[in-house]
């Protein structure tokens, strides 16, 4: 094994031992680990013994070669994070990254849904739920759709926190779910009445869906016994289509930011949406800031005496 093998080897180890990262932040990191190293050894250089010069020279290539300015500081931040794990264990005697400043991305304000949107989407999969014509195979996996839109937007769970819900959530009966988040962190998320409601009608029909497991809410016919984000992603497409929304607005993670942002539109607190959402960092959900902004605007319009828009 190569010095450089060796070295992604034991920082994916760490990552994943120490951090708790998932398989697709491990899969991201060593792909992006080794493009740098195939791009670095093609310039006559290692990626474990890389110099500032040679590290800012693979940035200038990416940047050249078109790479868009969010793929550029992703590949950054790996590599960061690669060479101060190697600095940390002694592998190095410092850390080539540290001299390179990213450029400052602004984050995105994420693309979201309105509550009428998102009630159409709803009222879709509930009527093809509801189709008295549905029978076997065909009524279970509508049901299955319509539990899956009403437990995303009742709960702004990840995509993969939803496919992979347990069957055993159906024996709680209260307002709160248990859900296994980044890290294997748990987290309690509430539940509305209509998404247990849905999940209820799901479970009269499980026994139609194929599936080589009964340990998921969602099982399928894949390699984890449980549908897959790229399957419900699809599924969701075509009931944006059916409910007259183009299918390019409408995503799994669309309807994790409509849940967040009608939150705070109508009222919460940023923190309580942090922690519904799982993120570690209060920085992650200030994209949504743009919402409490407009809240306040709002706010001040309405009320203040100076404003003009009070009685």
């Amino acid at each position: 094994m190569s010095r450089d093998d060796a070295s992604i080897d034991a920082f994916l180890e760490m990552m994943a031992v120490e951090r708790g990262a998932s398989a697709n932040t491990l899969d991201a990191y060593r792909r992006d680990l080794g493009h740098a190293r195939g791009a670095l050894k093609a310039a006559g250089s290692s990626l474990s013994a890389a110099t500032t010069e040679a590290v800012r020279a693979y940035m200038a290539d990416l940047d050249a070669t078109g790479f868009a300015a969010s793929s550029r500081q992703r590949r950054l931040s790996s590599l960061r994070q690669f060479f101060k794990f190697l600095y940390a264990e002694g592998m190095r005697p410092d850390d080539p990254t540290s001299p390179i400043e990213g450029s400052r991305k602004q984050r995105a304000i994420p693309k979201i849904l309105s509550e009428a949107e998102v009630d159409r989407l709803i009222g879709e999969a509930e009527a093809s739920a509801g189709n008295p014509e549905l029978r076997g195979a065909p009524l279970a996996r509508a049901r299955r759709m319509h539990a899956l839109v009403e437990i995303l937007y009742a709960t702004g769970l990840r995509v993969s926190e939803l496919v992979s819900l347990p069957r055993s959530v159906l024996r709680s009966r209260g307002r709160l779910i248990v859900v296994r988040g980044k890290g294997d962190k748990e987290r309690m998320v509430p539940i509305g009445e209509r998404a247990r409601d849905a999940m209820d009608l799901l479970a009269a029909s499980l026994k139609d869906l194929a599936g080589p497991s009964d340990a998921w809410l969602f099982p399928a016919l894949s390699e984890s016994g449980h549908m897959t984000r790229q399957a419900f992603a699809r599924d969701l497409k075509d009931l944006a289509i059916r409910a007259g929304i183009p299918p390019s607005r409408v995503s799994p993670h669309v309807l994790r930011h409509a849940f967040a942002s009608h939150l705070l539109q109508n009222g919460a607190d940023l923190r309580v949406v942090q922690e519904l959402l799982g993120h570690a960092d209060i920085g992650t959900t200030q994209i949504y800031t743009h919402v409490l902004e407009e809240r306040l605007l709002a706010l001040v319009t309405d009320h203040h005496p100076l404003s003009g828009g009070a009685d």
